[in-house]
């Protein structure tokens, strides 16, 4: 009786522990990471830091002076010379620590072995980024921050900036308009597309610039947050009429840089310019971003009419692509599906695009369209999206990196709530009134009133 008290006493506690720890695993990974995962991961890190560098390949014959030195003071045997290693600095998802590389080494070397290091030290993920010459950061990701997203709160936007989803490296992505003008975002139905362009027109509402769009879908999308759009077109009818439109305040644009440049002789050479970001604050004009739903839409055709419209529409999309970046317009075309076979244009103007988000596409050949030119291994990443997942997307531009972003779930009454606050910062341009969509107006409840009236009986 005495060893089955015993067992309970000390195997109960144990049981609820593991169970507990187990549980918190599942359901809670950010608290299981903090208090279990971190301090384990943190003890094979410094344990086995050497070993595991050695078995992966990571190190270097040492130098003949260190060789000599261990040689006279010690009878050690002298061992290959692991990349030297920084302060283990602990995050709220995982592990940083910065590496010196050994003499003969490169970045590539550590990324090439990332994967036999989380396996070693008991991580989800290892991503290598290169600090300076010599030195490199290694994050490593305690658990799948992507399976219930948490946008960190340092991911404040600035202007035309907006923190939209979060990467797999539990870094933000940040759609920034000054540095990428222009993107592709493809998904197919229940992808998770329609969730990223509401971050990115929530985001926006609260900033000074004027939304402009253009939803073939007869406005579902883009209807409920008409208080903060300056245009929107809901067929190719009226898109057809609001893309001159632009093109003519591009060009306008255009024209008020020109006659800044050709001003006198004696003007200091910071204040000639060839954007609008050159311009004098009280001169600049306000900056405009079109969003595009459904592109595919406007390549549609089924007469000769229709056709001539079509070409008209799609030139009118390429000039703005090519050239609205100095004017201050920038582009978002979203669409479910996207390929030459929409017709003329439309590899031109994918070109023209940036910036390339792929969430989980019907076909291939869409996914090959978003990112075959840019990073031809992340098409597969692309096709492998679960429909389990919604809002996970793979995200690249022309510089050949890519990398997992997912989008955290924001409702689409949030959404045009925060339109309907913020719909007092529609700016004012002249131009864009005759497309500025109607906003019902909202009845105004009265209070009730805290004591009932009686009638007076006379």
């Amino acid at each position: 009786m005495s060893d089955l008290t015993t067992l309970l006493e000390v195997g109960g506690p144990v049981a609820v522990l593991g169970g507990g720890a187990a549980y918190a695993r599942a359901k809670h990974p950010a608290a299981y990471w903090s208090t279990i995962g971190l301090p384990v991961s943190t003890v094979r890190l410094l344990s086995s830091y050497g070993s595991v560098m050695e078995a992966c390949g990571l190190t270097v014959a040492p130098s003949r002076l260190r060789v000599l030195a261990m040689k006279a003071m010690t009878q050690r045997e002298v061992r290959p010379v692991p990349p030297r290693r920084g302060i283990i600095r602990p995050t709220l998802t995982g592990l940083k620590l910065r590496l010196r590389l050994a003499p003969g080494q490169e970045p590539a070397d550590i990324a090439a072995s990332a994967e036999r290091l989380r396996h070693a030290w008991g991580v989800h993920s290892a991503y290598v980024t290169t600090v300076k010459p010599g030195v490199v950061e290694l994050r490593l990701v305690g658990y799948d921050v992507l399976r219930r997203v948490r946008m960190p709160r340092k991911a404040a936007g600035g202007f035309l900036t907006v923190p939209v989803a979060l990467r797999e490296d539990a870094t933000p992505f940040i759609r920034d308009y000054r540095t990428i003008p222009h993107q592709l975002t493809l998904g197919a139905t229940l992808s998770g597309k329609s969730m990223y362009l509401r971050h990115l027109i929530a985001g926006l509402a609260r900033q000074p610039v004027a939304l402009v769009g253009i939803d073939c879908k007869r406005g579902v999308e883009l209807a409920p947050f008409a208080p903060r759009l300056s245009a929107l077109a809901t067929d190719p009818d009226q898109a057809a009429e609001l893309l001159p439109t632009l093109v003519k305040e591009m060009e306008d644009r255009y024209d008020l840089i020109r006659a800044r440049q050709g001003i006198a002789p004696d003007t200091p050479d910071e204040e000639i310019t060839s954007d609008i970001w050159g311009l004098p604050e009280d001169e600049r004009p306000v900056p405009v971003v079109l969003f595009v739903d459904e592109v595919a839409e406007l390549f549609l055709v089924a007469t000769k009419k229709d056709e001539e419209r079509r070409d008209e529409m799609v030139t009118q999309l390429i000039r703005l692509a090519q050239l609205g970046r100095a004017a201050g317009i920038y582009l978002e075309v979203c669409g479910q599906r996207f390929g030459a076979e929409l017709g003329k244009g439309a590899t031109m103007l994918r070109a023209q695009l940036t910036g390339r988000v792929c969430h989980r596409v019907n076909d291939e050949a869409s996914a090959k369209m978003a990112l075959g030119d840019i990073a031809p291994e992340a098409v597969h990443a692309a096709c492998s999206i679960a429909p389990e997942r919604p809002g996970l997307a793979v995200a690249g531009d022309t510089s050949g990196g890519w990398s997992r972003i997912r989008t955290p779930y924001l409702s689409l009454g949030d959404a045009a709530e925060t339109c309907q606050e913020s719909a007092h910062m529609v700016p004012d341009l002249a131009v864009l009134k005759p497309f500025r969509p109607d906003v019902p107006v909202r009845p105004v409840e009265s209070a009730a009133p805290v004591v009932l009236p009686h009638p007076v009986i006379d």
